[in-house]
């Protein structure tokens, strides 16, 4: 995460005007949603768009891939979004440079980490330490996809900083076309594109980050304290939909859940979607209920502190409202 950037946006965010809570031409109240990545890791948002469970809430929520959580920061900040899909570590990176106007957790989507290491030979047989002395390509500094790789890593007695090459100068959405020609022995990388390289033979997925890091608030749906105290009504229909697709995904069979949100994916083969759901749901990805734990929260904590990206341990309270989550649960249980 580029903090640097979060103490320029505050200061800029007053003289932004914030287009909110206003009427779509339908009569739907239009919600501006900045997601941090096209992901699988994402289905249950995609589930809920296409189910229309924000339209039976009275909403309409215009998506946007705003990619990286710099910049997904930054366009909630500024008012560019009313909400954003992001990891809970850039509402603690916003809180770290004093903002007056704190970033909100309300509702979680994902548990876990959704990355995968993917090997470009084959490894039936992988062991952490084969990494060593290895080309690692991995994600950007601060954000959690690498600092969970490097907790892991830590884990398994791995120094990212000497034991392999990390590789971390390449921007976020090019990650996958680096590794495709030819840099790194090793790469992090989401669904569906590790599910994508393995049906081409251009890699093998060796291990999950998920599993290895334990659950996380690790994509969650947050908003300023001043939009929220003005638009609760609408962030609990809001985080009402998220709870009905949550429960709807675990209802249905990983085909089902990638015919419907496949006009998200429109380059990706079906077999491959299901199978990216199918690895989602069996490492228990995807969040049950919009609730974050405070264990989870710790967790998170933990992974911040050990990448030397915490300054102070920031008390759940600060930084998360479960009021909504906790009545999209009782409303749907």
């Amino acid at each position: 995460m580029k903090k640097g950037v979060f103490g320029i946006v505050i200061a800029i965010t007053m003289l932004a005007t914030l287009i909110a809570g206003c009427s779509g031409d339908n009569g739907k109240t239009v919600i501006r949603l900045g997601e941090v990545t096209r992901s699988v890791f994402y289905a249950p948002q995609y589930v809920a768009l296409e189910q229309g469970f924000f339209a039976e809430e009275g909403l309409e929520v215009k998506l946007q891939t705003t990619a990286g959580g710099d910049k997904t920061m930054t366009a909630l900040l500024s008012g560019a979004i009313d909400v954003a899909l992001v990891g809970s570590e850039t509402s603690i990176y916003v809180y770290q440079q004093g903002a007056e106007d704190p970033v909100i957790n309300f509702a979680q989507l994902t548990q876990t980490d959704g990355t995968f290491l993917v090997s470009r030979e084959d490894m039936p047989n992988f062991a952490w330490e084969d990494l060593k002395n290895k080309d690692f390509l991995g994600q950007r500094k601060g954000g959690m996809p690498q600092m969970t790789s490097e907790f892991t890593l830590k884990k398994h007695g791995i120094n990212p900083q000497q034991d392999l090459k990390l590789i971390q100068n390449i921007d976020f959405a090019n990650i996958a076309a680096a590794f495709a020609s030819g840099t790194g022995a090793f790469v992090q990388l989401f669904e569906p594109q590790a599910s994508i390289f393995e049906l081409e033979g251009k890699g093998h997925v060796v291990a999950s980050f998920g599993t290895e890091s334990g659950q996380l608030p690790y994509t969650v749906y947050m908003a300023k304290a001043s939009f929220i105290d003005k638009n609760k009504e609408s962030i609990q229909k809001f985080t009402n939909a998220i709870q009905k697709a949550q429960k709807w995904i675990v209802l249905h069979s990983p085909e089902e859940t990638a015919k419907v949100i496949a006009p998200h994916f429109k380059d990706s083969d079906p077999v491959v979607l299901a199978s990216a759901i199918k690895r989602y749901l069996t490492q228990q990805s995807y969040a049950a209920t919009p609730m974050l734990s405070e264990k989870a929260w710790n967790n998170l904590l933990d992974v911040m502190e050990n990448a030397g990206e915490l300054k102070e341990r920031v008390p759940m309270e600060k930084l998360v409202n479960n009021d909504f989550a906790k009545n999209a649960v009782n409303r749907h249980p």
